[in-house]
């Protein structure tokens, strides 16, 4: 009986968590900063769920991306189809790395993946510089660039959405078109490695549908919420997340 009611109390956790990082993801992005920690405190290991995070949140994602999919475009050098195409190749190469890492290892360079995903978050929440002219990427520079960021986010994901806005105001894409271009891109890339996870064997179902329905509950208030809550304070509680949560990896791993 004590056993069933942790197990409740931890999956109530995650569905809390998971309902804040739906909410999180639409007003300014990093709900997997809030999912990774819950689905570990369920008893799976950093890999499964990491898996499990990103096959939970992606019903939300690739709503995000449907609903502004008209907005989307491509780079003044590649179509939005090359960058589509693209990206399903990478996201399913980043699907297939992560299932051939061994878990012990994965476990070892997840806090090191959370602080560059981190740095990646405050950087383009605080120190880029929008509306900057570039002058266009060549093809196969930009494709590159959005290859391994497809690869990045079918392995692990946090932060894409702040490299993919950073790649795409580098290739003189306007900003508002980058913004829904980099919704699309991130559903397009988590769909191959969502179809690779399915049929891994690492997804906690039961885990993965608590957090699912939480995020999507959480997704639809968020986007009520969307102009009524200060953007930048919501930046720098995802920061703050990201710091604690990455201080908190090193300090299980040391121990």
């Amino acid at each position: 009986m004590p056993h069933l009611s942790l197990d409740v109390s931890r999956y109530a956790l995650l569905f809390v968590a998971s309902l804040w990082a739906g909410a999180q993801n639409q007003l300014a992005g990093g709900g997997s900063f809030l999912t990774l920690p819950a689905l570990i405190m369920t008893g799976m290991d950093a890999r499964a769920a990491n898996i499990t995070s990103t096959v939970a949140l992606f019903p939300g994602q690739i709503t995000g991306g449907w609903v502004g999919r008209k907005k989307a475009g491509g780079t003044p050098s590649l179509s939005l189809r090359a960058l589509v195409i693209i990206s399903l190749i990478g996201g399913a190469v980043g699907a297939v790395m992560i299932l051939l890492t061994p878990s012990s290892f994965f476990a070892r360079l997840v806090p090191w993946l959370v602080l560059f995903a981190t740095a990646a978050f405050a950087w383009g929440s605080f120190g880029r510089k929008p509306g900057v002219a570039a002058a266009p990427m060549r093809p196969w520079v930009a494709g590159l660039i959005q290859f391994l960021i497809a690869v990045y986010g079918g392995y692990f994901g946090g932060g894409i959405g702040f490299l993919m806005l950073a790649a795409l105001a580098l290739s003189g894409v306007a900003m508002h078109v980058a913004g829904a271009t980099k919704n699309v891109l991130a559903g397009v890339m988590n769909f191959t490695a969502v179809l690779i996870f399915l049929f891994s064997g690492q997804v906690h179902w039961i885990a993965a549908l608590i957090s699912g329905v939480a995020a999507v509950l959480g997704s639809l208030i968020g986007a009520r919420l969307l102009h009524r809550v200060n953007e930048r304070l919501l930046r720098v509680v995802v920061v703050a997340i990201g710091v604690l949560l990455t201080v908190g990896l090193f300090l299980r791993q040391a121990g």
